[in-house]
């Protein structure tokens, strides 16, 4: 192995179309040790099962997708969003994996107040916190394009995920750093190093970007190499931060997804090697 291919770590999204036998076993015949999985799948499969067969395929869980939607404010949503995320917490302590992402949520039906959004988001880190760092679990708030803040994520930059996660100790919230989110802003190279002297870049993960973007902008990111994001450079602000971790790649892509699975794992870590080699 290659020492850019011992930090390579393929998400499952990027290959949703293998099952989870069929990604162990593709991440074995391309030499991949490390992925990311999504709590859906994990859950069909069986949470122990998939614990169990990522043991047996010598495969580390490098994250787990995800926790958060954090920002309602009826009591009872707000008590089942919280109880969910215990459940992720726990999910991800019986797979391995020390870093639950968590992607905050977007405003309630009929909210305009992105303010009190963000705070309530603070106020179940503040109870989720602790229940993480009982089972060895981080906190990684990903901030999502701004295009995301109305329906999905009302945290849309890494200042404003620093400034959630830094009411806490670093050992229970960081943030994610997703190259395909923060790209645009010309703020974000100074908030990696912030988040590296506070020991919270907890997660990093690739994606470029490539437009048109297509009908619902959900599964538009693209292949490493394909867009305009100069992934060497994120590469280089990241480790400059002091991050020497997996690196996910991360892909929502309707075209990879018809393809085959194995086929684009291969071209995925033969991408990969372009900027981590």
């Amino acid at each position: 192995m290659t020492a850019g291919l011992a930090r390579f770590s393929i998400n499952q999204m990027t290959v949703k179309q293998l099952s989870m036998p069929e990604l162990a076993a593709a991440c074995g015949e391309s030499g991949v040790t490390q992925v990311g999985l999504w709590r859906a799948p994990v859950q069909e499969y069986g949470l122990r099962a998939t614990a169990q067969l990522m043991r047996d395929a010598g495969l580390t869980v490098t994250t787990l997708c995800r926790g958060g939607f954090l920002t309602a404010t009826e009591p009872q949503a707000r008590a089942v969003a919280l109880a969910d995320n215990r459940r992720a917490i726990e999910e991800a302590a019986t797979l391995g994996t020390d870093t639950l992402v968590l992607v905050s949520g977007g405003l309630p039906a009929g909210s305009k107040d992105l303010y009190g959004a963000r705070e309530r988001i603070a106020d179940a880190l503040a109870e989720l916190g602790p229940c993480a760092e009982r089972h060895g679990v981080r906190l990684a708030v990903e901030p999502l394009h701004p295009m995301y803040a109305s329906d999905r994520c009302v945290v849309s930059t890494l200042a404003q995920a620093l400034d959630l996660a830094e009411r806490f100790p670093a050992h229970q919230v960081g943030v994610t750093v997703d190259t395909y989110h923060v790209w645009w802003d010309d703020q974000a190279p100074a908030q990696i190093g912030r988040a590296g002297a506070g020991g919270r870049v907890h997660a990093f993960q690739l994606a470029d970007w490539v437009t048109p973007l297509p009908q619902g902008v959900l599964n538009g990111r693209g292949q490493i190499g394909d867009g305009v994001i100069d992934m060497r450079e994120w590469r280089g602000l990241v480790e400059a931060a002091g991050y020497t971790g997996p690196v996910e790649v991360e892909l929502f892509n309707d075209e990879l997804w018809a393809r085959d699975g194995r086929e684009v794992l291969a071209e995925t870590v033969e991408r990969f090697h372009s900027v981590f080699q």
